[in-house]
């Protein structure tokens, strides 16, 4: 095939992810959805205007780590560590409870399977997807109702933080294990060092980028030596120590979340993720949902897997919020906003795919989850607020 007709490919799908991108964002739905449908529709299931090739898959790929590169960035470290025992219990719950309702789901739909199987670790990973958090909808929702900076808020917000740390080491757990050659002692103790190296190097580094800051603030080379750090430490984690690209990229992110210029060098990083790589990620998704393949069975999964999606965050950071001594209603606040997925969800999928845990039909299942989690989450908030409006002024008038 010609060199040139990739030039082309990408000019179609930035036009038609901006374009769904816009309408999605229209309907009040997440930008990243309307890039999804447009890969879906301008690829082999219905247009077959752009067909997945190896450069877009990496293109996809480069989007992917970029994209947890930001994720980094955006921690705050100080409120991360100022969270206490509360918030990480919560993400805890938020975690392994969705994890085993999402294996158990799959094996009670597509029958049992033994430890250690091939069908075992798909149905792990399913649940491994149910555990991430997105709560950019649920920002926005505390933001327009003043309750943000309350303690509901606050709590999520911290929760939420250590909720996809724990996911991505998780991840990184679960697809170590699949790997034939592996064990499980020589995953966890390559995860472990990992971890290790990147507490020891990422000190060394921190202390190195905050000196450059210091002395060339906000100057180009501070995002670009950042990038670079970022790729450097994909390479690692994937190279020598078997652990996710993306792993690499999270704790990059961390590691300098904490520099004067973090959020400038992040601001950077999002244009090239806005305008090529993250359109490029989004679309390629779409272009690997095969419809063609979708059945009534699949259907059926895909309703159950949203089900369990949903019920399985507030049952799990509900009920360990109400253990925590939060009030009922209060509870359940944190349960409904903490079961938003997002760019994680999909990333997490996108990985599950790539060494094989994953079907690309199944990414109409995570597509869907996505869709009513980001619009259920926002109106039930504003029922239990508004439950807690209405018990003020009963109180008030007795």
């Amino acid at each position: 095939m010609e060199s040139y007709l990739v030039l082309k490919d990408l000019a179609i799908i930035i036009i038609a992810a901006k374009l769904f991108g816009i309408v999605a964002r229209k309907l009040k739905a997440p930008q990243v959805v309307g890039e999804i449908i447009a890969g879906l529709i301008i690829g082999p299931s219905i247009l077959g205007w752009v067909n997945q090739t190896d450069f877009l898959l990496q293109m996809a790929e480069i989007g992917v780590i970029l994209l947890m590169f930001s994720a980094g960035l955006e921690t705050d470290l100080k409120e991360l560590m100022k969270t206490g025992p509360i918030a990480t219990l919560i993400a805890c719950a938020g975690v392994f409870i969705p994890l085993i309702l999402g294996a158990a789901f799959y094996m009670l739909y597509y029958g049992m399977a033994p430890w250690g199987s091939e069908e075992f670790y798909k149905a792990v990973f399913v649940g491994t997807i149910l555990t991430a958090t997105s709560v950019s909808i649920t920002v926005q929702s505390l933001k327009e109702m003043g309750k943000l900076k309350g303690k509901v808020g606050t709590t999520i917000l911290s929760a939420a933080i250590i909720d996809d740390v724990i996911g991505i080491i998780v991840l990184t757990f679960v697809i170590g294990f699949k790997n034939p050659d592996s064990d499980p002692v020589s995953v966890i103790i390559s995860t472990v060092l990992f971890f290790v190296l990147a507490v020891g190097v990422g000190f060394i580094s921190y202390k190195v980028f905050k000196i450059v800051d210091k002395r060339y603030p906000h100057t180009r080379r501070i995002p670009i030596a950042g990038l670079a750090y970022c790729f450097l430490m994909s390479y690692i984690a994937e190279k020598y120590f078997g652990i996710a690209d993306i792993t690499g990229a999270y704790v990059a992110g961390i590691i300098l979340c904490s520099i004067n210029d973090s959020s400038y060098i992040e601001r950077k990083v999002d244009i090239n993720s806005y305008m090529l790589f993250g359109p490029v990620f989004f679309a390629s998704i779409g272009l690997k949902t095969n419809i063609d393949s979708v059945t009534g069975s699949i259907l059926l999964f895909s309703l159950g897997f949203v089900i369990v999606g949903l019920i399985s965050k507030i049952i799990g950071c509900g009920l360990m919020a109400r253990l925590c001594k939060f009030k009922g209603n209060d509870a359940l606040k944190i349960g409904v906003g903490m079961m938003t997925r997002g760019e994680v969800a999909l990333i997490v999928a996108q990985k599950g795919l790539s060494v094989g845990l994953l079907e690309p039909v199944y990414f109409t299942s995570v597509i869907l989850l996505i869709i009513v989690s980001s619009i259920s989450t926002p109106i039930i908030l504003k029922i239990l607020y508004s439950k807690d409006k209405q018990t003020e002024e009963v109180t008030t008038a007795q």
